[in-house]
């Protein structure tokens, strides 16, 4: 996989294919978990319909339990007579009005025996308080959860009993008309029925909040609820629309249903907080969650192993191409070849590689040997001029009878050719120092306290690899060009450093400078390689270092502001690192 997505058409491909299919799978994914919330938003919508319509139910059972006794009152004339007694009385006149106008061969009818017994059938434990009123006041009947009654006479409107809440109830009004004068009202009945009680029949649908809120705006908590609802609630209410969504905070948003009740004056509201919803279905999600992203694994890894062997063909010609820049032509195990256009190109660039190894077995050897013919005729060149040369100074130390000198003059010359005749042509900087300072020794020992050398080459020079016996022609020069015999200080300084992306090797010297017409041919002479040249000093160490460093090397001849010349030799790292570090022995 990862050398797949090395190759940059592939890698583009893949990554936009990728990006396509995580698109379409994030799309799909969330369609999939928005239809599935929307779906258990209707869930909800339903439970909350199912609910709302069996309290309606039992209101409407209710209603007509309270319509059905009505009837029943108007029908008996004994229990209509019983009820214009309790109406408007006090208990001791209710009870006095009774016994006055009963018969003895009669049964004496009671109003609220009556009622409980009829509200026991059916309609006991909804119904909590009948009151019947005239102007202003009323009589009340109670009964708790047991249907045990309890009274209160000529009890005023204002009174807290008969505050209309939705937290207490529901008011069912019910004129009482004379059944006389059927357009003579002779007071008013109100049934309280039980806002606890209708609502305990819904506690078992699954409603995360519900709410009744009737018109002056109370609430009563059906199921749920926290900090706040009681204001959702109302907002829900407020809004006018049958279903829809609501933010609860800065980040939350809910979904409400609200229910208009066809019997009383109030709504019943249901809410579902989506995070908590989100929450409560996490396992559902996270399992489409994971089907959506095995799906696109799925889909990718189909990708990646339609475009794999493509690839691995295209990258083959790229390395080809690569192997050819680089003139790497070792054989490569053979690839198994698809029979498209990209097997072709391989099969063709392996054949073409093949052919150039052979071409260049045949001419870029000889051409090789040919460079390396040259610099060893180079070196011979250098190794005869340098024998006469010390010879000459070896011959003057005998003339002048110094014999401790010839002697010590005779081991150094014997010793530096040893090095010199060695079969090994590449050798470290170090190696080569040493070399040059065995030669100066020498040519201290010709110019006793007139000739001295410096060395001061950074240590990170010491190893790097170079050709044998250059230096020497370098210094030579100094001695043939710019040595002043009648000086009594002649100075050849050897440093090297190391720049950012380079070393440099300078030769400085405070002797004779050159001319400006002659430097400017010496320049022009390094710088042209078919360029004649009457000596072998430095443009047979010219040659010899661009033949081993390539166009990595230059070499620079300059006069010294105060006096004589510095040669600089630069080499740069970036030639340096296609030296192979084994060459230099």
């Amino acid at each position: 996989m990862r050398t797949f997505l090395q190759i940059k058409i592939y890698r583009g491909k893949f990554m936009a294919y990728t990006g396509f299919v995580v698109f379409i799978g994030l799309a799909l994914g969330a369609l999939t978990c928005a239809v599935l919330l929307d779906q258990w938003v209707e869930n909800a919508r339903n439970e909350a319909t199912s609910a709302f319509n069996r309290t309606e139910n039992e209101l409407q059972y209710d209603t007509d339990r309270i319509e059905a006794y009505m009837q029943r009152i108007y029908s008996n004339s004994g229990l209509i007579e019983d009820v214009r007694f309790f109406l408007g009385n006090s208990a001791e006149g209710y009870l006095t009005s009774r016994l006055r106008n009963s018969h003895y061969d009669q049964t004496l009818t009671s109003f609220p025996d009556d009622m409980k017994s009829f509200l026991s059938n059916g309609g006991l434990g909804d119904i909590t308080q009948v009151s019947l009123h005239t102007e202003g006041q009323g009589n009340v009947i109670g009964f708790d959860s047991n249907g045990t009654a309890s009274f209160r006479f000529l009890v005023p409107d204002s009174d807290e009993t008969f505050r209309e809440t939705i937290r207490k109830g529901f008011v069912y009004r019910k004129k009482l008309l004379d059944p006389n004068q059927i357009s003579r009202q002779l007071g008013e009945f109100r049934f309280l029925i039980s806002s606890e009680r209708i609502f305990d029949t819904v506690q078992n649908y699954r409603l995360q909040t519900a709410a009744a809120i009737s018109a002056s705006g109370d609430v009563y908590l059906i199921a749920g609820g926290s900090g706040g609802t009681e204001e959702l609630v109302r907002r829900a209410a407020a809004e006018g629309r049958s279903r829809g969504y609501l933010r609860a905070g800065s980040m939350d948003r809910v979904f409400f249903a609200t229910f208009h009740s066809t019997e009383f004056d109030y709504q019943f509201v249901s809410i579902v907080d989506l995070a908590a919803l989100i929450r409560q279905k996490a396992s559902v999600l996270l399992a489409v969650v994971l089907i959506v992203l095995a799906a696109m694994a799925s889909v990718l890894l189909l990708i990646v192993y339609n475009l794999r062997e493509d690839a691995n063909f295209l990258r083959r010609i790229i390395q080809s191409i690569g192997r050819v820049k680089t003139a790497n032509f070792t054989p490569v195990t053979p690839a198994r070849y698809r029979k498209n256009e990209y097997g072709m190109i391989a099969r063709e660039l392996d054949d073409m590689i093949h052919q150039l190894d052979k071409h260049i077995r045949t001419e870029y050897l000889l051409k090789l040997k040919q460079q390396e013919t040259e610099m060893k005729a180079l070196q011979h060149q250098i190794n005869p001029h340098f024998l006469y040369n010390t010879l000459e100074v070896i011959r003057s130390f005998a003339l002048a009878d110094r014999s401790a000198d010839t002697a010590d003059a005779i081991a150094t010359l014997g010793a530096l050719y040893r090095e010199i005749v060695k079969n090994e042509n590449i050798i470290p900087i170090g190696s080569e120092l040493a070399l040059l300072q065995k030669y100066l020794k020498i040519m201290e020992w010709k110019y006793p306290d007139r000739f001295y050398y410096q060395l001061n080459v950074d240590e990170a020079l010491l190893s790097l690899p170079t050709v044998k016996f250059w230096m020497q022609p370098i210094a030579e020069n100094f001695f043939v060009h710019g040595f002043d015999p009648e000086s009594e200080f002649n100075l050849l300084v050897v440093s090297g450093s190391e720049a950012e992306d380079r070393f440099v090797l300078e030769f400085l010297d405070n002797g004779r400078s050159i001319s400006a017409e002659r430097l400017a041919e010496i320049r022009r002479n390094l710088l042209r390689e078919d360029a004649a040249s009457d000596s072998i000093g430095l443009r047979n160490v010219n040659t010899r270092l661009r033949f081993f460093y390539g166009k990595g090397f230059s070499m620079e001849i300059a006069n010294n502001e105060e006096a004589g010349v510095k040669i600089s030799v630069i080499l740069s790292k970036e030639a340096l690192g296609l030296v192979q570090a084994s060459d230099c022995g």
